[in-house]
C-alpha cells in the first residue's frame, strides 16, 4: 500500500505508514470474511447432498429446485436487492445483518424436520450470501488505494475458497459422528463463524466514500481516511465530491440502465456470465459425485474434494500476489487459456473412460486456472468499474447476473446428471464440453473487450470508462 500524494499513489508498499496500513489490512480482512461464510454456506451442502436425498427420497426435480439450489435463488433475490439497503443505509449496517442471516441459516437447516423448512432456511442463508455478495466487495473497493485494491479486493475470493476448504475438511471430519444426522452437524457448525463474523463488523468504519455521496459528511469522511493513511484527506475529498458532481450535474440523475453505463454494464455482464458458464459451481456442488462417477469410492471421493478445496486456495494466494502486478485483465487470458485446456481434457477423460487419476489431474488444473484467472478478478473488477454514484447498484448487477447463472446451473444439474434418470447419467461428458467452449469464446472476449483497471483511482476509472 502507499501513501496518497497529490491524489496518486505510486509509492512502494514499504513506505506506506505502518499503522494506517495495518488498520485499512484489518478492516479489509473483517469485511471479506463475509466471503468465508459465504464460501462455507455455498460448499457445505455438498456432503449433505446425498443423505439428504436418501432420507426424504426426494426426486431428482425436486432435489435440484429446493435442496440443491435453494440458497441460490436466495443468493439471486440478495443480489437483486441487496445494491438498495447498501446504498440507502450503507455498507457497515448491511455487513453486520448479513451475519445475522447467516447465523439464522445454519440454525434453521441443522434442525430442520422436513424438506420444506430446511429449504426456506436455506434461502435465508442464500439472502446472506447474496446481499455479502454486493457490500463486501464495493466497501473493500471503497476504503482501498489504486495500489492495494486488487489485492485487497481479493481477500473476499480468498476467504471464499477458504472457507469452501473448511467446509470441505469439516464434512470430512464429521462424517461419521452423528450417524444418520451427520449432515445436521455439518451445517449446524456455521453458526460460528457466523456470531463471530457479526460481532466483528460492528467495529469498522462506515465507508467514507459512502458518507461523502450519500450522506453529505465530508468531515467524517476525513477523518475515516486519514485512519487509512490517506496523506491529504483534503484532497482526496475534493476529488471524490468533485468526481460526483460531474457525475451528477445540477442534480440531474441519470437512470441506472441507460446508454451512459453501457459499456460498463456489459462488462459486468459478461465477466459475470462467463464465471459461471465455467461450470466452477456445478464442480463445487457436486465434486463428490463427479468424483464417485470416475471410479473412487465415497470416502476417497470427499477426501479429494478436500484437496480441490486445498489447490483452490493455494493459487487464489498466486492471484492475489499477481492481480496488482500484472493486472485483472492478464488473469483473465491465463485463466481462460487453463479452462480452455484442464475442461477439454475432463471432457475427454470422461469421454475414453481414462481413469480417475487423470480426471482428477485436470480437475485440478481447472480449479488452478479458475482461482488465479476469474476466481481472483471477478469481485475486484464489478466493484471498481462503477462511478460512485452508482457503485452499490452495479455491484448488485454484476452479482445478481452472477447468482442467477449459478442457481440456473445448480438446479438443471440432477436432470443432467442423477444415476437413474439424467440425460447424461452414463457419462457426463458434453457438460464438460459445453463448459470448455464457452471458456473459448471468455478468451475471446477478454481479448477483444476487456480494458485493464490496475492502478488507477475509482475517480480516473470512472472517468476513463464513461468517456
Amino acid at each position: 500500500m502507499q501513501i496518497l500524494q497529490d491524489n496518486q499513489l505510486t509509492q512502494p508498499l514499504t513506505s506506506f505508514n505502518k499503522v494506517a496500513s495495518a488498520y485499512l489490512v484489518r478492516i479489509s480482512l473483517t469485511a471479506a470474511l463475509a466471503g468465508f461464510i459465504f464460501g462455507f454456506d455455498t460448499v457445505v451442502i455438498s456432503g449433505a447432498n446425498l443423505p439428504i436425498k436418501q432420507l426424504w427420497h426426494t426426486s431428482p426435480w425436486f432435489h435440484g429446485f429446493f435442496i440443491m439450489s435453494m440458497a441460490l435463488w436466495g443468493t439471486v433475490v440478495g443480489a437483486l436487492f441487496g445494491g438498495m439497503p447498501t446504498q440507502r443505509w450503507g455498507r457497515k449496517k448491511v455487513l453486520i445483518a448479513i451475519g445475522i442471516l447467516f447465523g439464522l441459516s445454519a440454525l434453521g437447516t441443522a434442525l430442520a424436520p422436513d424438506p420444506y423448512t430446511f429449504s426456506f432456511f436455506r434461502f435465508i442463508g442464500g439472502l446472506g450470501i447474496g446481499v455479502s455478495s454486493v457490500a463486501a466487495p464495493t466497501y473493500i473497493s471503497e476504503i482501498s488505494t489504486p495500489a492495494t485494491r486488487g489485492r485487497l479486493g481479493a481477500l473476499y475470493q480468498f476467504n471464499i475458497v477458504f472457507g469452501i476448504l473448511i467446509a470441505f475438511l469439516s464434512n470430512y471430519f464429521l462424517q461419521g459422528v452423528g450417524g444418520t444426522n451427520d449432515w445436521r452437524w455439518m451445517l449446524g457448525v456455521l453458526i460460528i463463524p457466523s456470531v463471530v463474523y457479526a460481532a466483528l463488523v460492528t467495529g469498522v468504519p462506515e465507508s467514507p466514500r459512502w458518507l461523502i455521496t450519500k450522506k453529505n459528511d465530508p468531515e467524517t469522511a476525513k477523518a475515516v481516511l486519514s485512519k487509512l493513511g490517506v496523506a491529504d484527506p483534503e484532497t482526496e475529498t475534493t476529488s471524490i465530491l468533485s468526481s460526483f458532481h460531474h457525475e451528477t450535474p445540477l442534480g440531474q440523475k441519470t437512470p441506472f440502465f441507460s446508454s451512459r453505463y453501457k459499456t460498463i454494464l456489459w462488462l459486468a455482464f459478461m465477466v459475470a456470465l462467463f464465471n459461471q458458464l465455467s461450470g466452477i459451481n456445478f464442480i463445487l456442488y457436486y465434486a463428490p459425485e463427479i468424483l464417485e462417477r470416475a471410479g473412487l469410492a465415497s470416502k476417497e471421493s470427499l477426501f479429494n474434494a478436500i484437496l480441490i478445496g486445498g489447490i483452490n486456495l493455494v493459487f487464489t494466494f498466486v492471484g492475489l500476489y499477481l492481480i496488482d502486478r500484472l493486472g485483472r485483465r492478464t488473469l483473465l487470458l491465463i485463466g481462460s487459456l487453463g479452462y480452455v485446456i484442464s475442461l477439454g481434457m475432463v471432457a475427454w477423460a470422461f469421454y475414453a473412460h481414462a481413469g480417475a487419476g487423470f480426471l482428477m489431474v485436470f480437475l485440478l488444473l481447472f480449479i488452478a486456472a479458475h482461482a488465479i484467472g476469474q476466481g481472483a478478478v471477478i469481485w475486484v473488477f464489478i466493484s471498481e468499474i462503477f462511478p460512485n454514484k452508482v457503485r452499490a447498484s452495479g455491484q448488485s448487477f454484476g452479482a445478481s447476473t452472477h447468482w442467477i447463472f449459478a442457481a440456473l446451473i445448480t438446479f438443471l444439474t440432477p436432470v443432467f446428471l442423477d444415476g437413474q434418470n439424467g440425460i447424461f447419467k452414463d457419462n457426463p461428458w458434453p457438460i464438460f464440453a459445453f463448459f470448455a467452449f464457452m471458456m473459448l469464446l471468455q478468451l475471446v472476449w477478454v481479448l477483444t473487450k476487456v480494458p485493464e483497471t490496475k492502478g488507477k483511482s475509482l475517480e480516473q476509472l470512472e472517468q476513463a470508462l464513461l468517456r
